[in-house]
């Protein structure tokens, strides 16, 4: 068990006292001012200012303004300029809240990190972490509600007079936290919000954009290098530079939908859902890599199932470069998390070796379908679009890897289709197999189930129970 583990089993008292520690020592570490009054900064030494400090993205907007929309690339030091003007809100108003993706990410970036409200907090000015009242109390009063966006029913009744949503375009649920959170934002002359977050292409965000009362604020990765590990800008800005995602997650452009692609963002978007009910049959989808090492493809791991009204649910992507007992690993894994009924697979290209390779790294139990693929992967993937374009396929949280293959890939210019969606599209396939629109009269009242003993599976938050 590791130090975390052993934290998170304790009590909340004993959590709550040793936060307590834990603020003192971060008390005593050196702090400096991050707004310098010179006009038209951009963050960088200068004068008495000696260390880098705010720049003119991470200032907040003059004017009337109802949300500030920092729209920034990863790692552009966007939780840090949440983390300072929060701390500035909270000398004016008394009430707050504060929203995150789960309550994991509310504890580990907003409060705790290294750019959170604790570490960025002036001397006598730091607040203190209650996590089993799910809230932060500053010395002069002011209280901030921690809210997860996976429970937007929670900010269904408390006012507040501001609200910092972190990574809030990631959020599965986004539109009913923000109608729930608009109801609750009516205290005080001026109520507002703070949206920090990379972009993604979703009509939530869209809107936020278009709205005349919302100021957007821009920064790459590459302004705020001089903060970051050389590390970091060795192997993730050279790995994603120069491709779609890494506009995204790095240049924070929000992308468009890709002419001749076969899915749309919006074709995902409206079908995406946080659980999923309870489902017929569950299968972990695959699509080897032909090679291994470095330059080799990613082998592509889905977890799908298909509920009684052939409704089809996405519920991981497990997806990676891995050797070939990596990835056997990797898919007995998700076959065992998921109670899944089989491992599907190409038979054409790798279905063999996919029965082989699991049999002799040891996972022998589970049961393999084969796939037969001789149509053009485009001729594959139209059915499973089809089903997307009638509202019956969903997305348990979000994929953003899958989802940028799915988006990007234009079949008939690029006959190669990347493993993520081959692995889809192998698993829907199979789900779907003799459930058009055909029925079958069963000759009994009682309804027709999967054998004696069959009860439903019910999948939420990626694990099944």
């Amino acid at each position: 068990m590791t130090s975390v583990d052993a934290y998170r089993a304790w009590t909340p008292a004993a959590q709550e006292k040793a936060l307590a520690m834990l603020q003192e020592q971060i008390g005593s570490r050196p702090w400096r001012p991050f707004y310098c009054p010179a006009p038209g900064c951009d963050g960088k030494p200068h004068d008495n200012w000696t260390w880098n400090h705010a720049r003119a993205d991470q200032r907040p907007p003059a004017g009337d303004w109802l949300t500030w929309l920092m729209l920034s690339g990863r790692g552009s030091g966007k939780t840090r300029g949440g983390s300072e003007y929060t701390h500035r809100v909270v000398d004016k108003v008394p009430r707050i809240a504060l929203v995150g993706a789960t309550g994991a990410d509310l504890r580990d970036v907003i409060v705790e990190g290294e750019s959170g409200l604790l570490a960025t907090a002036k001397p006598g000015h730091r607040p203190f972490y209650e996590p089993s009242k799910r809230r932060v109390t500053w010395p002069n009063g002011a209280v901030g509600t921690l809210f997860s966006a996976e429970e937007p029913d929670r900010l269904r009744g408390p006012e507040h007079y501001f609200a910092w949503l972190d990574e809030a375009a990631f959020y599965a649920l986004i539109q009913q936290v923000w109608d729930n959170l608009m109801f609750g934002l009516r205290l005080g002359k001026r109520p507002r919000v703070l949206i920090t977050t990379t972009p993604k292409p979703r009509p939530w965000l869209k809107e936020r954009i278009a709205d005349p009362r919302t100021r957007v604020a821009r920064a790459s990765t590459y302004d705020n290098l001089d903060n970051l590990s050389p590390v970091f800008a060795e192997q993730i800005i050279s790995r994603y530079e120069g491709t779609r995602i890494g506009r995204q997650e790095l240049h924070a452009e929000l992308l468009t939908d890709v002419e001749g692609s076969l899915w749309t963002w919006d074709l995902i978007e409206t079908g995406r859902v946080a659980d999923a009910p309870p489902l017929a049959r569950v299968v972990v989808a695959i699509d080897p890599a032909g090679s291994k090492g470095k330059a080799a493809d990613e082998t592509g791991i889905v977890v799908i199932g298909i509920s009684h009204d052939s409704h089809l649910y996405i519920l991981a992507d497990r997806s990676g470069r891995y050797s070939p007992h990596g990835w056997a690993t990797a898919a007995n894994n998700a076959y065992e998390e998921f109670s899944a009924d089989a491992i599907v697979a190409e038979k054409n290209y790798g279905g063999e070796m996919v029965r082989h390779t699991l049999h002799t790294s040891g996972y022998s139990g589970a049961r393999v379908i084969l796939v037969d693929s001789r149509r053009g992967k485009a001729l594959r993937a139209e059915p499973v679009v089809g089903v997307y374009e009638q509202g019956k396929a969903h997305h348990v949280g979000t994929f953003p890897d899958l989802e940028s293959q799915m988006t990007e890939w234009v079949p008939y210019s690029d006959p190669t289709s990347p493993d993520r969606v081959d692995a889809l599209v192998h698993g829907a396939t199979n789900l779907l197999k003799g459930r058009g629109k055909a029925t079958v009269s069963v000759p009994s009242a009682e309804p027709l189930v999967y054998g004696s003993g069959w009860q439903p599976r019910v999948i939420t938050g990626g694990k099944s129970a």
